[in-house]
């Protein structure tokens, strides 16, 4: 492997190779401890899980590699819940009862995404993982202030430049760059502005210019092509998601599988109905029937309960019509859709076609 034009975040987190596996609903440690094995950087997605969950999956890696690795947390502040707009927003969505077979009038469950917060901080400080992640900003400056005494590398996410600097001047020690074409959940916290967001290839450089810290690539990245593009523009790192999901270990239903097998680069969309945030997927038959973004959806995380008893529903005949489907728009440039790469065979073959590209004159 050919020196690596910018040293800096292997050289903060202590990896052989620049590219982090991102965090992701379906990949934990057995994803992992592959990356890892590779020279990259694993990353565990934390917001789902409880800290019984976050602590054994932290155990499985750590009996497998000795590697850093990251966790990654939200930092949303949670909703207050409005029975009135739930009740509101549950009526869009009782045809759908009604063909499936679901009750309508029971409790609407309410979709789990936990922000970070004293016992999850606890966590951290007992487990000490070398980098903490998170989305949607950062938590209370107490709580930053513990994690990085723990000796913890913080990162989070940006999609604007100000959002980049906001970081930066509240103790983040590289910040990831993510371009619209990112799947799964926008990152922005500093305006709700979706018309204002900016692609990865004009996101990076002007976030490169207006910090100091490493900054890494995120979006539209799923081959040496586009790691070769990051590099070029001042990353210091490249971070990929949706390619990782095309891999064994990769726990995804079978309908998001299918999905990303068979739909276009063309067929995903921003869409809120899934959780209240934007977050990217594939595009399915709720989002095509109700439209990707709705006006009316509540505040993250409580639009999501009402779909929980229609998933329930189609899910094991098959159907991804009520799910997320999570990707970034370049998931069919991925090595792993056209031929079953395990995490450590992707993260190779990802480095190696870096190499090759990066010496072509």
């Amino acid at each position: 492997m050919s020196q690596w034009p910018d040293a800096r975040f292997i050289d903060l987190v202590g990896i052989t190779h620049p590219i982090i596996q991102a965090p992701m609903l379906g990949a934990a440690a057995d994803v992992m401890i592959g990356v890892a094995k590779a020279g990259g950087l694993g990353s565990l997605a934390c917001a789902t899980l409880s800290l019984d969950a976050i602590r054994a999956e932290i155990a499985a890696f750590r009996a497998e590699s000795d590697q850093p690795f990251n966790v990654n947390f939200f930092c949303h502040s949670p909703p207050e819940y409005d029975e009135a707009h739930v009740q509101q927003w549950k009526l869009l969505f009782k045809p759908y009862y009604q063909e499936l077979g679901a009750d309508y009038d029971a409790p609407t469950p309410v979709s789990s995404r936990a922000p970070f917060d004293e016992a999850t901080c606890a966590l951290v400080e007992e487990l000490r993982p070398p980098v903490v992640s998170f989305h949607f900003s950062l938590p209370a400056p107490e709580l930053v202030a513990r994690v990085k005494a723990s000796g913890a590398i913080i990162i989070s996410s940006a999609t604007t430049v100000e959002e980049a600097q906001w970081l930066e001047q509240r103790g983040c020690d590289a910040i990831i760059a993510m371009g619209y074409e990112a799947g799964g959940h926008r990152a922005m916290f500093l305006s709700n502005d979706l018309t204002s967001q900016i692609g990865t290839f004009a996101l990076v450089p002007q976030i490169v210019d207006a910090v100091s810290v490493p900054v890494i690539a995120a979006g539209g990245i799923a081959d040496g092509r586009g790691i070769v593009a990051a590099f070029a523009l001042g990353a210091s790192a490249v971070q990929i998601g949706t390619a990782y999901l095309f891999c064994p270990q990769a726990k995804i239903s079978k309908p998001h599988y299918r999905a990303l097998r068979e739909a276009s680069a063309s067929e995903t969309a921003l869409t809120n109905l899934f959780t209240g945030r934007p977050a990217r997927g594939i595009l399915n038959r709720v989002m095509r029937e109700l439209g990707p973004i709705n006006p009316h959806a509540p505040a993250f995380p409580l639009a999501g309960g009402v779909l929980l008893p229609l998933k329930a529903k189609s899910e094991p005949a098959g159907s991804g019509d009520f799910i997320n489907l999570w990707a970034g728009q370049a998931f069919p440039l991925s090595p792993g859709r056209t031929a079953e790469l395990s995490s450590y065979e992707l993260t190779r073959q990802l480095l190696d076609d870096y190499a090759a590209r990066s010496t072509v004159k």
